[in-house]
């Protein structure tokens, strides 16, 4: 324990040094002793009195997360030493988590993504928030489209697979639950999981995104499903959110408009407090992934650039296209680029490269008229 204490200290000290020309850390040296003061005044630790307060928190971040909770159990004292915030963000700081997320879902979407904070950041007890997210170390996040859907774990920065998307999945013809039960099913089955140990996370597509009454129904019909369907199979938490609203969380933002170029469509929908604003007007356009893949291969078959398959083109587009930042400059540059594939050998593109992505901007590069219209009440 000597040493330990001598270790803590030595590291204290060197940190106290290097940082006293700080103003920021002069800020958080009144905040300690502030704290230290109240600690003081609260009550006894017996013999560890003796001990500056931010040593003590030093130690505990030494002893770890399960080691410190245990003190709660000491007394009082130690009970509200070991409940210090900053010992808990700096616990939750070394998760897989980055911190930027864990602290605005903490502060943004614990209550809904509807309550707005002011500048100050809300009273939250990180020692709370940590254990809350040790129950449950991660969840199941499937990830509906309108080509195909992606599921894995929200532990981990990438899918582990996909499969056909539950619009699609299964008779077409067969009422909605039952497809959606066969899909999820298939799903956990994939993923070697029981449906009653994890809570589940759906992306739901961008569909029926006009403010009638009859979207509004399907909507609504099609969420209701999806619970319908998780509850059935004794899923223990679920979670259906839009699409778009989810890829703006991702940004760490509650307000915004998102622009969503999918499988099948591109999608521009305005976003207030994490709600689809649908009464403005979600607008939808048949330009995807899909079309890029199809314009590419045309541009290809012209030039008389034979590929065995559109996998391959779906490769090329992925390896050399590119978005211009001003078209017609790039008219008149050098853009040959090659790129090898492993089956069919090396295919080289120029103006290609930068024509295929330019039809999301302007369509009727492709033989395309869309228009688009999107307003907001000033």
């Amino acid at each position: 324990m000597s040493t330990l204490f001598r270790k803590v200290w030595e590291s204290v000290s060197s940190t106290r040094t290097s940082t006293s020309r700080s103003s920021a850390n002069s800020n958080n040296n009144q905040y300690e002793q502030m704290m230290m003061m109240l600690y003081i005044q609260t009550a006894s630790t017996g013999e560890f009195d003796r001990i500056p307060f931010d040593i003590i928190i030093q130690i505990l971040k030494i002893l770890g997360p399960k080691e410190s909770a245990k003190m709660t159990a000491v007394c009082k004292s130690w009970k509200f030493i070991v409940s210090d915030n900053r010992l808990w963000i700096y616990f939750l700081q070394n998760q897989h988590e980055p911190w930027d997320s864990t602290f605005f879902a903490e502060t943004h979407l614990r209550s809904g993504p509807l309550r707005t904070f002011p500048n100050s950041v809300p009273d939250l007890s990180f020692m709370s928030i940590y254990g809350q997210r040790a129950q449950v170390p991660g969840a199941i996040i499937i990830d509906g489209g309108s080509g195909y859907c992606k599921f894995g774990w929200s532990k981990y920065s990438a899918p582990s697979g996909r499969s056909a998307t539950f619009l699609e999945f299964g008779n077409i013809e067969s009422p909605m639950y039952s497809r959606l039960r066969h899909f999820f099913s298939t799903i956990y089955t994939r993923m070697q999981v029981k449906t009653s140990t994890q809570p589940i996370i759906v992306s739901i597509p961008i569909c029926h995104y006009d403010d009638t009454e009859s979207d509004k129904a399907a909507r609504e019909q099609l969420k209701d499903s999806i619970h319908s369907a998780l509850f059935d199979m004794n899923v223990p938490a679920v979670c259906a959110v839009n699409q778009a609203v989810l890829a703006l969380f991702s940004a760490r933002k509650v307000s915004g408009i998102v622009v969503n170029i999918g499988f099948h469509q591109t999608s521009i929908v305005p976003i207030l407090h994490g709600k689809v604003m649908h009464q403005v007007g979600v607008e939808v356009v048949g330009i995807g992934a899909l079309k890029l893949t199809g314009f590419l291969k045309e541009q290809m078959q012209q030039k008389n650039i034979f590929f065995g398959s559109l996998y391959t083109v779906r490769a090329l587009k992925e390896n050399l296209c590119y978005v211009a930042l001003d078209y017609e400059a790039e008219l008149s540059k050098d853009t040959n680029a090659s790129f090898q594939i492993a089956s069919e050998g090396s295919f080289t593109l120029s103006e290609e490269r930068f024509k295929t992505g330019e039809i999301l901007f302007q369509p009727r590069i492709a033989g395309m008229y869309v228009h688009v219209a999107l307003f907001w009440e000033l």
